[in-house]
């Protein structure tokens, strides 16, 4: 314990002018704290930050973090880059561009404030978190954020703020929010996003939303509203995406260098996981997707609800094998199909407005799905391959099989 103490104390003392930031982790969770807000008891046998008093046997680590903070006010933006080693940025006006070179030292960032000519890019070889603090940012050129880092990327969602981003309209750029590696998102907050361009929310790789997510919002969408390399998991949160232009909520698997050949390296390639949350999504566009899956989608837990409303639109396709359980959560879908038929002017080829469709099983174990096809021609449930349901499971659709 003594020895411990006297690291804490040393490392405070060395950096006491610094006012560098620390972590701290007890169990699953960690506090950050800089060293002003550190006091020791008179003993010395334990330390006080805030509130909390930590017995060094409690602790499971601790260490420096280094933070750079990223202020938006109106046309210019401010850099703050502590005391973070090999770590360089330039701005002009709002728009900020940051590259690490560091492989040693992960980052955290925290990026707040306003701006409608502003955007960050950030390029480095380590994961890291990025801290949204009351961030409501649009970018007159590109992405709102482009994050050009292919390893886990944490967005965390400060308690209590919400936060705004936009693109620009007319860009190249994949999506208002773009990540090149694996996104996990968590934290109570709220995001909006609006994609000017193209998609409104895009990752290379995988995505993930944790139990403790808040609410994520796409109002408008050139194309899909949320577009996921690799496999989704939603564990909690809520999702709520319309005006989208193409699909809702897809994902897609990652290729080799063919761009045809599904990558076999990446897990669960192709996959989608629903094990908690509630997405509520409206299809409104002709031949669009609420939930477009390439592989297999599986439901734990969940609340669905889903709207299609475009002619040959389709509220969950599924191209591999769909599994609804309970193992997680409660699982309730309701999803409407209230499209027609879409024919193709060309081919003169036939899409039916469908609630769910599943090109291989639908095997529905628990739960309830509710599916209604309002719409002329349409279907509930389409199963190309073999549908079977528990008796502790309800469905209250038309099914084709």
């Amino acid at each position: 314990m003594k020895k411990l103490l006297m690291s804490i104390f040393l490392l405070c003392a060395c950096m006491v002018q610094a006012q560098e930031q620390i972590r701290i982790w007890k169990g699953d969770s960690s506090t950050r704290f800089t060293t002003s807000e550190l006091q020791f008891v008179k003993d010395g046998s334990a330390f006080i930050v805030g509130d909390s008093t930590y017995a060094p046997a409690e602790v499971d680590s601790i260490k420096v973090v280094h933070t750079v903070t990223v202020t938006w006010d109106g046309d210019q933006a401010t850099v703050d880059l502590g005391h973070a080693p090999n770590v360089t940025y330039e701005t002009d006006g709002g728009h900020v561009s940051i590259l690490s070179t560091d492989t040693k030292n992960e980052l955290e960032f925290v990026l707040q404030g306003e701006s409608t000519q502003g955007s960050l890019t950030y390029e480095g070889p380590l994961k890291c978190k990025f801290y949204m603090n009351g961030l409501n940012l649009k970018s007159n050129r590109g992405a709102a954020i482009d994050i050009q880092c292919g390893k886990r990327i944490n967005l965390i969602l400060n308690p209590g703020t919400k936060n705004f981003l936009a693109d620009s309209t007319g860009g190249e750029q994949k999506a208002a929010f773009y990540c090149k590696g694996h996104l996990e998102i968590e934290g109570s907050g709220s995001l909006t996003v609006t994609g000017n361009s193209k998609h409104a929310i895009a990752t290379k790789e995988y995505m993930q939303l944790k139990k403790s997510t808040g609410s994520i919002t796409v109002n408008r969408a050139i194309s899909d509203a949320m577009h996921v390399g690799q496999y989704f998991q939603m564990n909690g949160g809520t999702i709520t995406l319309t005006g989208q232009a193409g699909d809702g909520l897809q994902v897609e698997k990652v290729t080799l260098s063919d761009d045809v050949t599904p990558d076999p390296s990446k897990e669960n390639n192709g996959q989608m996981f629903i094990r908690g949350g509630s997405i509520n999504i409206t299809a409104e566009n002709d031949i669009t997707k609420g939930i477009k899956v390439p592989g297999d989608l599986t439901v734990s837990g969940g609340t669905f609800i889903i709207v299609a409303n475009g002619d040959g639109s389709r509220g969950i396709q599924v191209a591999g094998n769909m599994v609804v359980g309970e193992e997680d959560n409660t699982t309730l879908m309701q999803i409407r199909a209230n499209g027609t038929t879409y024919e193709d002017e060309e081919t003169e080829d036939e899409d039916r407005c469908i609630g769910i469709k599943v090109k291989g099983n639908l095997t529905v174990n628990a739960g309830t799905i509710q599916v209604s096809n309002k719409g002329k021609y349409s279907y509930g449930i389409k199963v190309d391959g073999t549908y079977t349901k528990s008796a502790n499971a309800t469905v209250q659709a038309n099914v084709k099989n």
